[in-house]
């Protein structure tokens, strides 16, 4: 089951996250995201945790929303899944909702 973990202190790392979430059960991997694309590496305050089961995870929601990890009163949700590409007439719309493939050209 895959996490959401919100409004983080931006000064919390991986671990921190990890033993949070170790008191409910197995956590398979934590991911902290930054801005790494832009350039400046800084934290965003938001991470995704993967825990081996559904139950874990939910037992891990429960336990955790709301509480306070480093200043800093935490969301807790199930992530959303990926959506898949879908197609919206003649244009496809990808998951970032951005379209792909090409305008068809106008006859003159």
């Amino acid at each position: 089951m895959i996490i959401y973990v919100g409004n983080l202190s931006l000064d919390t790392t991986d671990a921190q996250v990890r033993q949070e979430f170790l008191t409910y059960g197995q956590v398979v991997s934590v991911s902290i995201m930054n801005d790494k694309y832009i350039g400046s590496g800084q934290p965003r305050g938001y991470a995704y945790v993967t825990m081996t089961s559904k139950s874990e995870g939910g037992a891990a929601i429960t336990g955790l929303k709301g509480t306070t990890v480093r200043g800093q009163v935490i969301d807790v949700v199930e992530a959303l899944p990926l959506s898949e590409i879908k197609e919206v007439g003649l244009l496809h719309v990808r998951a970032d909702n951005r379209f792909s493939g090409k305008r068809k050209e106008r006859k003159r």
